[in-house]
């Protein structure tokens, strides 16, 4: 099998789960417990928490949660209805629903457009906010298109005009393959295990010290009391094995995954396959569309030849067209089309352009289906 979906989960790193599987068989015991074993797990989950935290500036703390959208939701459902709340129209589901609720809540919410690669217009961004804005959140790079947005200077833009609103970022397909050290300043930052070689089940919201959030679950007071509940000890550790063995390959993925990204695209040449990847968009993601054609024929034609590819956020995947690329302006003929290819760190040069070959030839062979 060539896995090209990993923007939707990624495999997991077996060195990871190997290295952790000691806390899913002899070291099982419950983290808040006061004899030995719950000690030692306690010191493990605070291991696993600093290796989180050496991807970020000083000045950070993690709360570890179920994933990225129960991060987001403790992100945004911290700062109550009061004033008005900020974001784009690209935002991953777990952002904009949330946001939707917002506003049945009683809250005045706002949406930034899109340009056409998927990241957020910054100009209408910066006029959406004022005096009254309590909370902005923009994705570092969108889910479906790969769109990186700089959340560095739209954070800074966003404290020139409101030093109070707090910026949030929904960072789970850039954490672990961009930069989150040098120049990072929002105050909050969703993060996710699986999207990085860990299991799913386990996730963070990293957060600036000093910034408040409030709880979304409420019992024992885990987390700082900030997320009540036995922690995922097995899963938190699969995670930080993963880290550290991604640490210090960032740089190196990138450039490898890039080259790989970029010789797909070339590679492709079938009649009426569009791009629709900016040029500042992530090497991990590349959305594309084989236009007045079904993407899910060609995705279940692909697995036919044992590769599997998206065609858009998987967690999102019973709309029928993506509310993204809509918001993007993309015809209905691209919307049908669309496709997401997305790769990792361990994804194959030849397997990657073996996929692109098929990918023409199954485009090819289901445009002459449609024109008899």
């Amino acid at each position: 099998m060539i896995y090209l979906d990993n923007a939707a989960t990624t495999r997991p790193i077996g060195e990871a789960g190997a290295a952790a599987e000691k806390f899913n068989k002899d070291a099982f015991f419950n983290p808040s417990a006061l004899y030995k074993g719950g000690v030692e797990n306690r010191n493990f989950l605070n291991t696993a928490r600093e290796n989180v935290l050496k991807y970020f500036p000083s000045g950070y703390e993690a709360i570890f949660t179920s994933g990225g959208t129960e991060a987001d939701n403790l992100a945004v459902f911290s700062f109550g209805t009061r004033g008005n709340f900020v974001t784009t129209a690209g935002e991953h589901s777990a952002v904009y629903e949330s946001f939707l609720e917002l506003k049945r809540r009683g809250a005045e919410v706002r949406f930034a457009p899109l340009n056409k690669d998927g990241g957020v217009n910054i100009s209408a961004l910066t006029e959406l906010i004022d005096e009254n804005t309590s909370f902005v959140s923009v994705v570092h790079v969108n889910n479906e298109t790969g769109a990186i947005n700089d959340i560095s200077k739209i954070a800074r833009t966003v404290k020139s005009k409101n030093p109070r609103a707090v910026f949030h970022s929904d960072g789970v397909q850039a954490f672990g393959k961009l930069n989150t050290k040098s120049g990072f300043s929002a105050d909050l930052y969703s993060i996710s295990a699986h999207k990085i070689g860990g299991i799913k089940g386990v996730g963070a919201l990293v957060k600036k010290k000093g910034v408040a959030v409030k709880p979304l679950i409420f019992g024992g007071g885990q987390e700082f009391t900030l997320r009540s509940g036995t922690e995922n000890i097995y899963g938190i550790n699969v995670f930080s094995e993963a880290l550290k063995i991604n640490s210090g390959k960032i740089e190196e993925n990138y450039e490898k995954v890039a080259k790989i990204k970029r010789d797909f695209a070339l590679r492709l040449n079938a009649e009426d396959m569009r791009i629709i990847s900016g040029e500042n968009s992530s090497p991990y993601v590349l959305s594309v569309s084989a236009e007045g054609l079904r993407g899910e024929v060609i995705q279940h034609m692909m697995e036919d030849f044992g590769v599997i590819i998206g065609t858009g956020s998987a967690c999102s995947s019973k709309s029928r067209h993506s509310r993204i690329l809509k918001e993007c302006g993309y015809s209905n003929g691209t919307l049908d089309g669309a496709l997401r290819i997305s790769f990792a760190g361990n994804t194959s040069y030849d397997e990657a352009m073996f996929a692109a070959d098929k990918l023409n030839r199954c485009v090819a062979a289901l445009k002459g289906v449609m024109k008899k």
